[in-house]
């Protein structure tokens, strides 16, 4: 479509092909919505019933992405289409003929259609129900109006319900049709509370109202928003243009002829669709991830949403999300927000974190050339990368990459908290994130788990997402901290990643001898799930990983191997209780945000306190370690006996309580801080 929009200037051949890449990009967050109820779309039946005509729209597209679809009812304007016991196979090859010849339902060979299914005229006074047409849409009555038919077929317990026609088809059970402002389907529409499908797919615009698709999600319904299903088109568009700016310069430096221009365009279309794809595909997962959280991360939302109210970025109740008082209601019912709410907020998340990035001096910085140039297709990447680096609109290119990376894979309010916590700004959070992110290859790590889709339970990808995402957040936080200010994002990633691979080469042994029950019951889950074991080994020991920071310093400083400086470490932990501590740590009810951030930093001082005691010991032994971590210990600790036996005395005693509260953690704390300072 690329060649061809260019050679046209915008031919409706150019549009129809854009509208294949909206469905497929729609057609992602349908498949995120299957994997988490168990269902694979490419390998497994599923029932759909569907607005619109497989002329070439959006409908058109989407109903040809997997040929195991049942579709049992579709309509548009002018014929309701009943298929009660479609053939997939078949059914999927006549569609394909309607899709290729631009042909509307009445033309679909009717030889194939199920016993008492048909198409039928919507200028029809009545229809007869058929004893299928009753038993599939739950009607009663002997004949039906096509409006009332319809109305049944929006009902259907269905598994999808993919709205891919221009028209607003639900709305909520307390809103009027006034409210839907779509007069036309005013005879149509269905209240969200009647809905039996277990998917929602709306590739097109405004086939829910909001409120609507709150009550649908709050009843358990899968969907997200108009905005996140067919954003491909408008990202679609972008990449266009972008690429068109660059190739149009490089045409006229005389270095490509037109027709050079237009032929590199063409070969390119399916890799720029995959990258525009791939964008659906991580936004889909990062609101499925952040409503993994449910209600640990309200009051995290919340405060985003009033810090967002208080700066005139947001107002809650134009975009239907909750006040103060309906948050507190989740609260109490421990629930979070909805799919359709959470999608408001990661849009409102990547407008701020744009705006903020642009204004500073973020894009301009080297190491992000990289990311400017993953944004472009691979020959471009190949041939022009000096062209690319000198595009005209490169800084707003790189303030967009960064902005979904980082909002895509650590959720909307990741920004906001690190500055509640940090006090730094968010270019500077940026660039913390992308360290930690080149400096772990997370990249690499994503690919792995993202590769397991139907191949494992997607409620797991999810745990391990998380896992990556409070890694990312410590590890964040820390370079904020320790790396300087402002960062050398360059400086840091080389000094930082080689001594970080080289703990990932070492830290199954060096865990495991610390930690090795609860990791090997992990690991035995995890193959068990379905994820290859040298995966679920670097998966397991994702909790022990962001020590990796404090480990590669102090290794550095010293000028030691970071094997025995990590097994030393990992002895002073296991010795003290310290991964025992942060994980009660977490696990500690907290019901204020105040109470959270005390325990936050009861986590962060922990860390600190083990970096401590391991440098000071490798200065009581002439600053040497090697590969007896736990002698050097022995020998430190027999010079400290007394307060040794103080911290032990107390740990013991903490273990014997079980659940331990905040107060607890916080003695806990003071005695260890108290053991350095002996």
């Amino acid at each position: 479509w690329l060649g061809d929009a260019y050679a046209s200037g915008g031919s409706a051949g150019y549009d129809h092909k854009k509208m294949g890449i909206t469905a497929r990009g729609a057609w992602e967050s349908v498949k995120r919505h299957f994997r988490e109820i168990g269902v694979d779309t490419q390998a497994q039946d599923f029932s759909v019933v569907g607005i619109g005509d497989m002329g070439g729209d959006v409908f058109g597209n989407g109903m040809l992405l997997s040929k195991h679809i049942k579709l049992v009812g579709a309509f548009n304007h002018l014929h309701v289409f009943v298929d009660p016991d479609p053939d997939p196979a078949k059914s999927w090859a006549e569609r394909k003929r309607l899709f290729d010849g631009g042909l509307g339902w009445n033309e679909y060979d009717e030889t194939l259609i199920g016993t008492g299914g048909g198409v039928f005229d919507r200028s029809l006074k009545a229809i007869k129900t058929t004893p299928r047409i009753k038993e599939l849409f739950a009607i009663e009555k002997p004949s039906v109006t096509p409006a009332e038919l319809i109305q049944a077929m929006l009902r259907a317990p269905v598994d999808l319900l993919w709205l891919g026609g221009i028209g607003t088809y639900v709305k909520a059970t307390h809103e009027s049709h006034a409210d839907a402002d779509d007069r036309a389907n005013d005879g149509l529409r269905a209240d969200a509370g009647e809905l039996r499908a277990k998917v929602i797919g709306e590739g097109a615009n405004l086939g829910v109202t909001q409120r609507g698709r709150i009550e649908y999600a709050m009843a358990r319904g899968r969907l997200n928003t108009d905005a996140i299903d067919n954003s491909a088109g408008v990202d679609c568009s972008d990449h266009e243009v972008n690429i068109k700016i660059l190739l149009n310069a490089i045409v006229d430096n005389g270095d490509m002829t037109g027709k050079q221009r237009d032929r590199l365009l063409r070969k390119m279309t399916d890799e720029v669709a995959e990258l525009v794809l791939r964008n659906n595909y991580q936004q889909s997962q990062a609101i499925s991830i952040a409503e993994s959280y449910g209600g640990q991360a309200l009051d995290r939302d919340g405060r985003f949403m009033r810090a967002l109210e208080r700066a005139g970025k947001l107002d809650r109740a134009i975009e239907f999300l909750p006040d103060d008082e309906a948050l507190a209601e989740r609260q109490a019912a421990r629930r979070g927000l909805t799919r359709p709410e959470l999608s408001v907020l990661l849009a409102y998340a990547k407008m701020h974190l744009y705006e903020a990035l642009l204004a500073s001096d973020l894009p301009d910085e080297p190491p992000l050339l990289e990311d400017l140039a993953r944004y472009f297709p691979s020959p471009l990447r190949k041939r022009y990368r000096r062209e690319i680096e000198a595009h005209s609109l490169r800084r707003e290119i790189i303030a967009t990459v960064v902005t979904n990376s980082l909002v895509n894979r650590v959720g909307p309010s990741f920004v906001f908290q690190m500055q509640q916590d940090t006090g730094m700004a968010p270019a500077e959070i940026a660039r913390a994130y992308a360290v930690t992110r080149d400096a772990f290859d997370l990249r690499a790590l994503w690919g792995e788990i993202e590769g397991l889709d139907n191949q494992v339970p997607a409620a797991m990808q999810n745990t391990v997402h998380r896992e990556i995402i409070r890694l990312i957040e410590r590890c964040t936080r820390w370079f904020l901290r320790h790396g300087g200010t402002p960062l050398d994002m360059a400086a840091l990633v080389n000094d930082y990643a080689p001594g970080i691979g080289e703990l990932h080469q070492v830290q199954d042994r060096l865990f495991w001898e610390r930690d090795a029950a609860p990791a090997e019951t992990w690991v035995g889950e995890l193959v068990r799930q379905g994820v290859p074991e040298p995966l679920a080994r670097r998966v397991a020991t994702l909790e022990a990983m962001p020590s990796a920071c404090d480990i590669v310093r102090i290794a550095r400083t010293s000028k030691l191997p970071v094997a025995d400086i990590g097994r030393l470490y990992f002895s002073v932990g296991a010795r003290f209780g310290m991964d025992w501590l942060r994980r009660a740590a977490q696990a500690t009810a907290a019901e204020s945000h105040w109470q959270k951030q005390a325990i936050q930093a009861v986590v962060e001082e922990l860390f600190s306190h083990q970096g401590a005691l391991t440098t000071r010991i490798l200065e009581a032994n002439g600053g040497a370690a090697g590969a007896d971590g736990d002698g050097i210990l022995d020998g430190w600790l027999s010079t400290r006996q007394a307060a040794v036996d103080r911290t032990d005395s107390l740990l013991a005693e903490l273990r014997g309580a079980g659940t331990l509260d905040l107060a607890m953690l916080a003695v806990a704390n003071r005695q260890l801080r108290a053991m350095i300072g002996d």
